[in-house]
């Protein structure tokens, strides 16, 4: 399959990958089977449309990967990060993937590294990473204390995660040591009924936040119902 190939239903690579590692984890396939042994990328659109009816024949979920889900907020990120072109990239708390596999499918030949605080989440994003995703890398990690040296990724992102950490000095401490050269951020700016959302952030409150770590260049903008956070970090490590 051409990766210029127009949209389906779903992220169709992203999708076989994780059909794939399950299929071969859950030993469905022969490892010499045809749907297995083929590089992700060279499985022509029939093949697709198998793994994907495999799924279905075995009842397994994979109403993460429809591009229906794509969130507004996930549209604006990838066009800012068209702009960045990054050389690599972590995302901290990928959690089900709902900015993850539009990523990975807007930018196919990026080295991702997906971190997540929950180990079936990272088991997930492991099934995808065999069944062919091999520009992934799935980590279980705590954003307050990264396993990563200063610097490691020329940019970090993080949606929907900063407020329900209770730490968030230490997270944003961890985040800015390792973004090379940008860091982006959503979180709701609003009220809600999660209870799991343990702050609201205000513009205001995440500048000072930043600042604090030494970040002077800060955008923030809107998307429906959310903060959106562009912080370079580039003076803040040297």
């Amino acid at each position: 399959m051409n990766i210029s190939t127009p949209p389906t239903e779903y992220f169709q690579l992203q999708a076989a990958a994780f059909i794939r590692g399950w299929l071969a984890h859950k030993e469905v396939l022969a490892p010499t089977h045809p749907l297995r042994q083929k590089p992700l990328e060279m499985l022509s659109g029939e093949a697709l449309q198998e793994l994907i009816n495999l799924a279905h024949q075995h009842e397994l979920r994979i109403h993460r990967f429809k591009r229906t889900m794509e969130l507004p907020r996930v549209h604006k990120v990838l066009g800012i990060l068209k702009g960045m072109q990054p050389a690599n990239l972590l995302d901290v708390g990928s959690g089900r993937g709902a900015f993850l596999w539009p990523l990975l499918d807007t930018f196919p030949y990026l080295p991702v590294t997906a971190i997540d605080i929950l180990d079936y989440r990272v088991a997930d994003m492991h099934m995808a990473q065999e069944g062919g995703l091999h520009l992934l890398t799935a980590l279980q990690a705590n954003v307050t204390q990264l396993p990563f040296a200063n610097n490691t990724f020329d940019v970090v992102t993080m949606l929907e995660v900063l407020e329900h950490v209770p730490d968030t000095e230490r997270a944003l401490r961890e985040l800015c040591r390792i973004a090379k050269r940008f860091l982006i951020l959503t979180v709701p700016s609003r009220e809600d009924d999660n209870p799991e959302h343990i702050h609201l952030f205000t513009p205001d409150r995440l500048t000072k936040l930043l600042h604090q770590q030494g970040i002077q260049r800060v955008t923030i903008d809107y998307v429906p119902k959310h903060l959106l956070i562009v912080a370079r970090t580039d003076h803040a490590n040297k």
